[in-house]
């Protein structure tokens, strides 16, 4: 059995090893970890216990040239040093696991896409809901007619202290990848940005947390057309979520409506009632388990935990396959499409036609 060298990147204090991209690995017998890299030393040292790596480089660069790997984890959340990860990566042939945001802009996911794409790579993103065994359940079900035809699919983030833009970029690209994932590519988008009640304005714009460059608005309003007239929503507010939040979508048809919540194995629910449970609707909820409508929950390993093996082994059986992964370049940069989009319309004031024209982040421009 032929194994994949497989090489960590993390950055301790600057995005870290996201959410357990480095721990899987180690867990197959195809695989062997042959070396983790992170500038902070003490950082380097527990993830090498961690990961079982056999060896620990300050520089990934290094690690790179040293380890020659098949597979990296590209782990940091922050998203200011995807690009040039990736890059690197792919100069020396590499496929990779990467945590989400993709990047932070369509300029930058151009090169990525280049890079990888002329040497015939396979990147993985880490939405992990695109490896749930729901997801292709919910599609059947849609497909069949279950809550009619699709009329609008509504989606919000955690809205918890990073609501707004924030939320948009770190938790909404999940939902928005969701809603692609069940209406395709959107045609156009109409969005508005606020700060604490104001439109945005350039003396709203700051430098993002983790690394995802200009930001500004504590309130998102996005509006999303799809093709076959579907309508999508995303929203957020700061400090709006409570606990539980309402972090996930909810798909509204002539015969009922369908709530999902983003991540791995989650359960998702159904309701008949083309009243979408107003007054006098008799209807009701209905679990849609891994195994489908009405069935009993079999899987037991949810979240990160269920979902970073899933996709690591998609991944896998992606290059053996030559095929693209069920979350490739391609469907992140969807996601990152349609965060920009939001901020392209607002700037603009007007609906912005997608896929859109320009490469850098429109809050730039302000």
């Amino acid at each position: 059995m032929n194994r994949h060298r497989v090489a960590i990147i993390g950055s301790t204090g600057r995005g870290d090893y996201g959410h357990g991209l480095d721990a899987v690995w180690q867990t197959f017998d195809d695989c062997e970890v042959v070396a983790v890299a992170d500038y902070d030393e003490p950082g380097r040292l527990r993830a090498q216990q961690r990961t079982g790596a056999a060896r620990a480089y300050a520089d990934y660069q290094m690690m790179l040239q040293q380890e020659r790997p098949s597979i990296v984890a590209i782990c940091p959340r922050w998203v200011d040093q995807h690009r040039d990860m990736v890059l690197a990566c792919a100069e020396h042939g590499c496929h990779m696991y990467l945590e989400k945001p993709l990047c932070r802009t369509l300029g930058e996911a151009d090169e990525i896409q280049r890079a990888c794409d002329m040497r015939h790579l396979k990147v993985a993103v880490a939405h992990i809901s695109r490896w749930s065994p729901q997801l292709k359940i919910i599609q059947r079900l849609l497909r069949d007619g279950l809550i009619g035809d699709v009329l609008e699919i509504r989606a919000r983030g955690k809205e918890d202290a990073r609501g707004g833009a924030e939320d948009l970029w770190v938790l909404g690209t999940h939902v928005l990848d969701l809603m692609r994932a069940f209406a395709g590519t959107p045609e156009s988008c109409f969005a508005t940005l606020s700060q604490a009640g104001k439109p945005v304005s350039r003396e709203h714009v700051r430098d993002g947390n983790e690394g995802l460059g200009p930001l500004a608005g504590d309130r998102v309003d996005a509006m999303y057309r799809f093709p076959g007239g579907v309508t999508g929503y995303f929203a957020s507010k700061k400090a709006a979520g409570g606990n539980p939040n309402r972090f996930g979508l909810r798909i509204l048809g002539t015969k009922g409506m369908l709530d999902h919540t983003s991540g791995y194995a989650n359960p998702a629910y159904v309701l008949i009632d083309g009243k979408w449970g107003t007054a006098g609707g008799s209807a009701q909820w209905q679990t849609i388990s891994t195994a489908g409508l009405g069935q009993p929950e079999t899987v037991t390993v949810t979240g990160y935990e269920g979902g970073n093996p899933a996709a690591a082994r998609d991944l896998i059986d992606s290059i053996r396959e030559d095929r693209p992964p069920l979350c490739s370049l391609s469907e992140a940069r969807g996601a990152i499409e349609m965060v920009l989009a939001a901020f392209e319309s607002h700037v603009t004031g007007r609906p912005v036609a997608m896929p859109l024209q320009a490469r850098d982040n429109p809050l730039t421009r302000l």
